[in-house]
């Protein structure tokens, strides 16, 4: 037996340009997972009027994120994949990403071509939602539905219930109060549609246990759960980051210690939205010190983690 692990995280432009970015935006907003209104009233908004205006405006935000090795999701990504490698030796370990190079199918062809038997696939999102856990469940399955043969497969559906993820987030903010004992938690997780919920999408619930688990373990610190990255006009989860971090000062909160429990590496969602634009209403709201806790990134921490979870599915 022939033991795989694969780590799958969103995507990301391969360059910080309009034209790279229209091609990534048109690989995710085309997937059914993530935007499931009808074909024949969807695409035509998708390459009609998103696909020609919003890249530019995207490649502008993803330069001031972009370092000189490139984007930083593909960088802790890659990091994660090698000191998981380092761990588990006897195992072959890959990423892949769903909207981007090297796609799922890349990396099963090659996990295939090097005689992977047993196969552990792990979504990089804690919390499981349609709109990403589903989505690496689909290209996986459609992959293997093409294929002869297929290894023992096992795919993790979350892993906000595992201890050590939830000891992790915090230890770091145990770390952060130590230097901020004044400071209000936020707990920012990405949005998703409202109507995904009510049809029973289990994400919200999962947020919600993973902020109660991890203020077990903080104390008692004032704190408040919402909800970032809103895209379009409907209803999505509440409360919005955005409008938490307008009105926190006027609540007397001058003090805020940010977490993203839902990103496990830097992103545009977390380096330009919460590090600079939240910052930004926060402090213009009367807010007097904001501070970031980044994700994993390249924590060894994490990785013992990932590693824990591709032991526990053999």
């Amino acid at each position: 037996m022939k033991k795989g692990v694969l780590l799958v995280n969103l995507g990301t432009p391969e360059t910080p340009t309009a034209a790279a970015v229209r091609t990534y935006l048109s690989r995710f907003l085309a997937d059914r997972r993530v935007i499931d209104l009808p074909r024949p009233l969807w695409l035509p908004i998708l390459y009609g009027m998103i696909l020609p205006m919003r890249p530019p405006r995207s490649a502008a935000l993803y330069r001031k994120i972009w370092t000189k090795q490139g984007s930083p999701l593909l960088l802790y990504t890659q990091t994660q994949a090698r000191q998981l490698q380092a761990l588990l030796r006897e195992s072959i370990v890959r990423y892949a990403m769903c909207y981007s190079e090297p796609t799922v199918t890349t990396a099963l062809q090659e996990m295939q071509a090097d005689g992977v038997t047993d196969l552990t696939v792990i979504p990089q999102y804690p919390q499981y939602s349609t709109t990403t856990v589903g989505s690496v469940f689909d290209q996986v399955a459609a992959y293997f539905g093409q294929t002869a043969t297929s290894p023992q497969l096992h795919f993790v559906s979350s892993f906000y219930q595992e201890p050590s993820y939830i000891h992790a987030l915090a230890n770091q903010i145990k770390r952060a109060l130590k230097q901020q004992p004044a400071g209000h938690l936020v707990f920012s997780y990405h949005g998703i549609p409202q109507r995904y919920a009510d049809q029973g999408d289990p994400y919200p619930q999962q947020c919600e246990q993973t902020t109660k688990r991890v203020m077990a373990l903080v104390g008692d610190v004032p704190y408040t759960q919402s909800y970032q990255s809103k895209f379009g006009p409907g209803q999505w989860l509440q409360p919005a980051t955005a409008q938490v971090m307008r009105t926190l000062p006027q609540q007397g909160v001058k003090q805020v210690i940010v977490i993203t429990p839902g990103f496990v590496a830097d992103c545009l969602e977390t380096l330009q939205e919460i590090d600079h634009e939240n910052r930004g209403y926060f402090m213009q709201s009367g807010g007097s010190e904001f501070t970031y806790l980044h994700p994993f990134n390249g924590s060894p921490t994490f990785t013992r983690l990932l590693a824990t979870i591709a032991v526990g599915q053999a």
